[in-house]
């Protein structure tokens, strides 16, 4: 049984749609607005003495406006996409569509990364003496790596790792010892290997909203995926890919529970428990992951023979690691030992804690704010204290944000993220597009104009550290 839904913006008489834009234009300033406070404020911070330690807060980047060869190629994307994307997303079929809206996701976050040219947009990011492939070279025997990995994490050691290396568990430094193995070693391959996993977020996250019964919602969220402004990090950090794995397993997941598919179920459980060690903070994939089982509810009764063999799947993985020598929790406590070894430890909490929340704004761009305002106000959180069964009666384009937002507010409140999170949360941040259906109709292209506005903003006026 599928059950198929219509986005609000479509039911005619919906209060939702006849109110006046005017709160969406609030919200979206206020969320720009929170952006220009953090700038202020770690300025005014910085110049009394007490440095919130990043360049350019709340951004690590450089002040520096310029142009590059990529900037003529973003603008056409940006324009091509937001005149043409929301009536494309309409009437293409379903898998046109996804081809159409991977490909453009793709040139967007090349043309983005190109603006800073190719040595220095593309080429050179993962090579620097904190990245991964600083490291490549010295990984002559993988089992050794996995047994010894731990004992290199903390710093100040003869063999510490880089600082990526020893922040993350080790299958982010096998993914480029794996690519140098067949041949694609050096920094451009690593990071068009990023660029094309972090696009599969325009595939991954329509298809898990078309999976839960909605096509609709679905297609309209495509163009708002490849406007995503986050673009800007995924084409030049290896979070994009971390984003890409991660969507695709919780797109995985929704097929496998909605079409009752064992083998996807399976490959659903690899990929997130891959995720796992991939970075230590994926584990709140879990979030969006149990959004997926609740919303596969509506559906119909949960396969549990799937869920099983997805468990089953994931639980293959963890063993495998833990039986080559890496123990995850070993791995978690030493990293956080590390991070109050570096940097982190002059970071101020209570700078970052709101400073961090307006990366996500220049991440998912402001049109996150209003989605997760539309959002809640129709989740009426009020009626769910009151009934939490209410929750399984929430649509996929409602829940799924919220399940993002939820995961960077648990993040967030961590303390171990303070500061370059526009990158380091991407894969939670790719879910509040998903909500696109909230928005009335005829606004859209308008906040499609201010996604693309926004990222090719950040990307000309500041040179971004990763």
């Amino acid at each position: 049984m599928t059950v198929r839904t219509t986005p609000p913006t479509d039911r005619a008489g919906n209060a939702e749609v006849r109110r006046s834009p005017r709160a969406d234009l609030v919200t979206g300033g206020c969320a720009l607005g929170l952006v220009a406070l953090a700038s202020v404020v770690g300025g005014a911070l910085y110049l009394a003495g007490r440095p919130v330690r990043a360049a350019s807060a709340p951004f690590t980047a450089a002040w520096l406006p310029h142009v590059g060869p990529g900037t003529p190629l973003a603008l056409c994307v940006a324009g091509l996409v937001a005149w043409h994307g929301p009536r494309l997303a309409r009437v293409l079929g379903w898998r046109r569509l996804m081809v159409a809206g991977y490909a453009a996701a793709a040139a967007w976050i090349l043309s983005l990364a190109l603006v800073d040219g190719w040595q220095r947009g593309l080429a050179g990011r993962l090579v620097t003496r904190h990245e991964y492939l600083s490291e490549v070279a010295r990984v002559t025997d993988v089992p050794a790596l996995l047994r010894g990995f731990t004992g290199r994490i903390l710093d100040f050691q003869p063999d510490s790792w880089t600082t990526h290396v020893a922040g993350h568990p080790p299958g982010a430094l096998l993914v480029f010892v794996a690519l140098d193995r067949v041949g694609l070693g050096g920094g451009a391959w690593a990071a068009l290997a990023c660029v094309a996993a972090g696009a599969l977020i325009t595939v991954a996250v329509p298809v898990t909203i078309r999976a839960l019964g909605d096509e609709d919602a679905a297609r309209t969220a495509v163009p708002f995926l490849v406007l995503f402004p986050g673009a800007i990090w995924i084409g030049a950090s290896a979070d994009g890919l971390f984003a890409g794995v991660t969507a695709t397993g919780v797109a995985l997941l929704a097929v496998a529970l909605t079409r009752r598919q064992l083998c996807t179920g399976m490959a659903a459980g690899a990929l997130l428990a891959a995720g796992l060690y991939l970075s230590y903070g994926l584990t709140l994939i879990i979030v969006p992951a149990l959004a997926v089982v609740l919303l596969a509810r509506r559906t119909g009764r949960l396969p549990w023979r799937t869920i099983g063999a997805t468990v089953s799947a994931g639980v293959t993985v963890v063993v495998a690691f833990t039986l080559a020598g890496f123990w995850w929790l070993d791995g978690y406590r030493l990293v956080v030992a590390r991070y109050y070894q570096g940097v982190a430890s002059d970071r101020p909490y209570a700078y970052w804690v709101w400073a961090n929340l307006a990366l996500v704004v220049a991440c998912a761009g402001p049109v996150a704010a209003v989605i997760l305002r539309r959002a809640a106000v129709r989740a009426d959180p009020a009626a769910l204290l009151r009934r939490p069964s209410r929750l399984l009666r929430l649509e996929p384009f409602v829940l799924l944000p919220l399940a993002g937002l939820f995961a960077i507010l648990a993040a967030d409140l961590s303390g171990l993220s303070k500061a370059e999170v526009e990158r380091i949360w991407l894969p939670f941040a790719i879910w509040l597009p998903a909500g696109a259906a909230l928005l009335p109709p005829p606004t859209r292209r308008g906040w499609l104009l201010t996604q693309a506005a926004t990222a090719l903003l950040i990307n000309h006026l500041l040179l971004t550290t990763w």
